[in-house]
């Protein structure tokens, strides 16, 4: 294809996507390791067999086993959920709905999930920020002050990559101040690990509020790309208008059912006992390496701590096939790396590789600053 006809076609392309950098997921960044540690997954494949032999038919747009058994999961009404490719298309069903590009915008308290951006810019709608303070809780005034044209505010809670749960009231607060201005959507990727946190049951309370879940993270089933949003009817029902006709293939729909019976949620509470253990050893064992400057609390399945020298440390254990997250970009992240907690070996090879490295001779870190949720060493 000619240079010509190439220019053509990115002079067609809309000036937001032109200049979009897209979401940089672990596989998209690689690596050639044998210890993956970066994308939050469980480390070991979950079995299941396919019952459904109709893939000769359309599937349903919302399977009734799979809504009624995540509503029955979650203490809510069949109606109150919806299912889709993973939260991440519950993130893009939001703006969509709710937001006219180029008027609308959202807004997200970094550091938290990329995602949020990226669904903004691709739809052309504006994303707006405010940073979390230093102890990563929510600058409250700040985000009222910033909520002129926000249509949609997004909380993670657990965020995602710093492990802490948003205080509930600080939620509530943001609730309050949203009513009939703005839908506040919390992300509950990770609420499996902290069950204790979740908001669901604020739905009748609140009827601009949309809880985000995944079948990714304590189902062990990222691979699956399942997600669901809990909201009040009205507000799934504006979703239902903009979602694809058919977003759970068949397979999919079926091993989501399995992984919801009465079985299937034992076996995802068993999992999550065992990653809450690796998280209690992989915390105590990172406070003693020396390359290890701070280890932050945790309510996920990863812990985020900031290293001396966190680049090379990166790339030390990459060339050893243990690949984690750099966080290094994030607001207020400097020096941070991100470990997916995997099983007790692979572990035991991030902390051995570790114990190797030296503390640096030098770092503009300044390790008596206040930091949030800190593991003391």
């Amino acid at each position: 294809m000619s240079n010509e006809n190439n220019l053509s076609v990115q002079a067609l392309a809309r000036k937001n996507v032109r200049e979009l950098t897209p979401y940089q997921s672990a596989r998209r960044l690689g690596g050639n390791g044998d210890v993956w540690l970066n994308a939050n997954e469980y480390a070991i494949a979950p079995q299941f067999e396919l019952t459904q032999q109709t893939l000769n038919r359309y599937p349903e747009c919302q399977p009734a086993v799979v809504i009624n058994r995540y509503a029955a999961y979650a203490g809510v009404d069949p109606e109150q959920v919806l299912v889709s490719r993973g939260a991440d298309e519950g993130i893009e069903l939001l703006i969509r709905a709710f937001c006219e590009p180029g008027k609308d915008a959202i807004l997200y308290c970094p550091p938290t999930y990329g995602m949020y951006s990226v669904s903004a810019e691709t739809i052309g709608v504006e994303g707006r920020t405010v940073a979390a303070k230093a102890d990563w809780s929510l600058d409250l005034p700040a985000i009222e002050a910033a909520l002129e044209g926000v249509k949609l505010v997004y909380v993670c809670s657990p965020n995602n990559p710093t492990g802490n749960i948003i205080d509930p009231d600080e939620i509530r607060a943001v609730l309050d101040m949203t009513r009939g201005r703005a839908i506040v959507a919390i992300d509950e990727a990770y609420i499996e690990f902290c069950p204790q946190a979740t908001v669901s049951g604020w739905l009748q309370e609140y009827p601009h509020l949309a809880i985000l879940r995944t079948l990714s993270k304590a189902f062990a089933l990222a691979g699956l790309r399942c997600g669901f949003t809990l909201a009040n009817s009205d507000l799934i029902g504006l979703l239902m208008k903009v979602i694809a006709p058919y977003p759970l293939s068949t397979p999919v729909a079926d091993i989501a059912a399995q992984a919801l019976s009465p079985e299937g949620l034992a076996l995802m509470r068993q999992r999550v006992t065992e990653i809450t253990e690796n998280r209690t050893w992989l915390l105590e064992e990172l406070k003693k390496c020396v390359c290890v400057e701070e280890v932050f609390a945790s309510d996920t399945n990863y812990v985020l701590a900031r290293f001396s020298a966190s680049s090379a440390v990166f790339k030390n254990l990459w060339d050893q096939g243990i690949i984690l997250r750099d966080q290094n970009k994030q607001p207020g992240l400097s020096g941070c790396l991100r470990i997916t907690i995997g099983t007790r070996t692979e572990l035991q090879r991030v902390i051995t590789a570790l114990q190797l490295l030296p503390a640096a001779t030098a770092t503009t870190f300044n390790k008596n600053q206040n930091s949030p949720r800190k593991e003391h060493m």
